[in-house]
């Protein structure tokens, strides 16, 4: 059973950092890519960033420089750091994988999916 398990949301002031785990159970995690997607109110699901098994990453213009993704094959984790987060980076962020060696955008690429955890950045 394909498990994908979110954590570390929370409300955070803009500047804060928050650093969300997504914890992989049920398939092969070393042989998927992983991504990060978020959705804000009334907004569409849109790509944050995503990492491929063998470590190469792609991160969304608007987050470089301030998150980083990246995975423990040994833990079976992704992880995103997220650094001088801003309103508008409130959203309900989920992670994603695809059984692929390669880098992929699209939500609509990846074959499962969590539940998703609440980040909220505001004074």
């Amino acid at each position: 059973q394909v498990q994908l398990a979110e954590s570390g949301g929370g409300l955070v002031q803009p500047g804060g950092s928050l650093r969300l785990s997504c914890a992989a159970s049920g398939f092969t995690f070393s042989s998927y890519a992983m991504g990060w997607f978020r959705q804000a109110p009334g907004k569409e699901r849109e790509f944050v960033a995503t990492i491929t098994r063998g470590g190469a990453t792609s991160h969304r213009d608007r987050v470089k420089g301030r998150f980083t993704i990246s995975r423990d094959n040994d833990k079976n984790t992704v992880f995103l750091q997220m650094n001088n987060l801003k309103p508008e980076d409130t959203a309900v962020y989920s992670c994603a994988a695809k059984e692929t060696a390669g880098l992929f955008i699209r939500a609509d690429s990846y074959d499962y999916w969590g539940q998703g955890t609440q980040v909220t950045v505001s004074s």
